[in-house]
């Protein structure tokens, strides 16, 4: 049976079965292409409501908060994620290395060299001093505001004037917990204010509303006052500093780094105590009696009150009663494979390989060297983050209170914004990653600085962390020293130690 279908360019006969596929066409894409979208069965009773950045935190912050929180404190899987974080993007601490434009202000390598090693002298000696509460040095605070931004979603970093007797800088640093930024008297959120900030027309920040002591504290609890500290001071300047790292314009607050993956911890934690608890019961030998007259009495072994499970115990029967052995069916064969299939999707969302989770390398070098790689591109991208939003914030601030202090001759400084970032040029050095087998990395950066492709900066800074131009006046030394003392001294790579060789297998150990 056909059917007539009329077009512009007159009618005309279609079999029926394609003149209702047709149909069916015509009716999918008025109705939308994506069937994620559709009302399939599977689909059926799934509401994503559509709001804005604030709005889907609102009331969902405080206690994805407080759960995160709990995690961490408590599930083994939540700190070694955070802990693996924060050791690697800041280990140790980012180290400071001033790098002035010296062509855009005219001035001479010398000049530069010397601007610079003054600068970073007394900012490393101003830097252990910089916590207002002299818990942490600079590379402390660095730690914690990170672990803190992970932890809650957002952290605050105050600038405040702190004398001090042996140095004639007052720059500090206070850490503010991301509770005590908070609506006074928890007034609701409005389109000016939102969650404790509060913002111009243009969504920028113009004020804090800052809590005196945490929302949760129960030592000493008073009168909860609040004060409202300006973003910017009157020169233009920040006077705190907001670590988070948005996910959706106009966001206006952070979202703890383990939301996503909040109830999978939560569950495994629970089903690993489960098998924990099973494995441990199991381990006891548990044995039960059976009468016939079915009874139930059981009388403790040797006479004693307490009846309880041990290792190995043996009880005494009675006439007419027999045992049973209960098997638990522990250990669990599948444990280890269910945990390790949640434990991918969780590495996933925290952009974490799960060999890197779970500090567990088994695979092949390839294979091993690959999920560092992925994991150091998040590290690394988060370093650049951690450095640009907390480091050289803070590092401007103390430039500017030495050159107004005069311990720090930078003309045009104050009166040129250009001038002022060219003083201020930086770079933030962590620790390296570390290698696998270094003599494989060693070969290739040597291959890469015959190239041209990296400089012997670049290889220093990515092997050691360290300075170059140090290692080379350090190495000078070291060499004038020991040819004088009468000893030869030859370079691994005069020595051919280093020669790439072409029969050598790229991947040679991964079987």
């Amino acid at each position: 049976m056909a059917k007539s279908v009329s077009t512009q360019f007159g009618s005309f006969l279609l079999p029926a079965s394609v003149a209702r596929d047709l149909a069916q066409e015509q009716m999918t894409a008025m109705m939308g292409g994506y069937t994620g979208a559709s009302n399939k069965r599977s689909m059926q009773g799934w509401r994503a409501p559509s709001l804005d950045a604030d709005s889907a935190l609102e009331y969902d912050l405080p206690k994805l908060r407080d759960r995160s929180s709990d995690l961490i404190r408590n599930n083994p899987l939540a700190a070694g994620a955070i802990n693996t974080k924060v050791t690697s993007v800041v280990g140790s601490g980012l180290k400071l290395k001033a790098a002035v434009k010296r062509q855009f202000l005219d001035i001479s390598e010398e000049q530069a060299d010397n601007w610079q090693a003054r600068a970073e002298f007394e900012f490393n000696l101003v830097a252990k001093t910089l916590d207002i509460d002299g818990a942490s040095t600079f590379a402390g605070l660095q730690d914690l505001a990170f672990r803190s931004t992970l932890e809650k979603g957002d952290a605050f970093s105050l600038f405040v004037d702190k004398p001090r007797k042996d140095l004639p800088y007052r720059l500090a640093v206070q850490m503010i917990e991301a509770e005590r930024v908070c609506n006074e008297n928890k007034k609701r959120n409005n389109a000016r204010l939102v969650d404790g900030i509060e913002k111009d027309e243009y969504g920028a920040r113009l004020k804090y509303h800052v809590v005196a002591t945490h929302p949760g504290s129960t030592l000493g609890r008073k009168k909860t006052k609040w004060r409202k500290i300006n973003a910017l001071d009157s020169s233009g300047k920040p006077q705190i500093l907001h670590l988070f790292k948005p996910l959706r314009p106009g966001q206006t607050r952070g979202i703890p780094d383990l939301a996503p993956v909040i109830d999978s911890l939560k569950q495994l934690g629970r089903y690993t105590e489960a098998e924990l608890m099973a494995a441990v019961i199991g381990g006891m030998f548990s044995v039960f009696i059976k009468t016939e007259d079915g009874d139930g009495e059981v009388v403790a072994p040797e006479g004693g009150d307490d009846l309880s499970l041990g290792n190995g115990a043996i009880v005494g029967l009675g006439t007419n009663e027999s045992i049973e052995i209960a098997d638990p069916g522990r250990p669990n064969q599948a444990f280890d494979p269910f945990v390790l299939a949640i434990l991918r999707q969780i590495g996933t969302a925290l952009e974490l390989p799960y060999e890197i989770l779970i500090k567990h390398f088994t695979a092949s070098y390839s294979a091993s060297r690959a999920a560092l790689i992925e994991a150091w591109r998040f590290f690394m991208a988060r370093r650049q983050w951690l450095a640009e939003k907390f480091c050289q914030p803070i590092y401007e601030a103390f430039i500017d209170e030495a050159v107004a202090l005069g311990r720090l001759i930078a003309p045009g400084y104050f009166a040129d914004p250009f001038v002022r970032a060219a003083y201020l040029g930086t770079e933030w050095i962590g620790q390296t990653p570390g290698q696998i087998d270094p003599l494989k990395a060693a070969k290739s950066d040597l291959i890469y600085l015959d190239m041209g492709v990296k400089t012997l900066e670049q290889i220093t800074k990515e092997t050691t962390g360290g300075d170059w131009s140090d290692n080379h006046a350090q190495s000078v030394k070291e060499k004038q020293r020991r040819e004088k003392d009468g000893l030869v001294q030859q370079t691994s790579q005069e020595a051919g130690f280093l020669l790439p060789d072409e029969k050598e297998d790229e991947e040679d150990d991964d079987d």
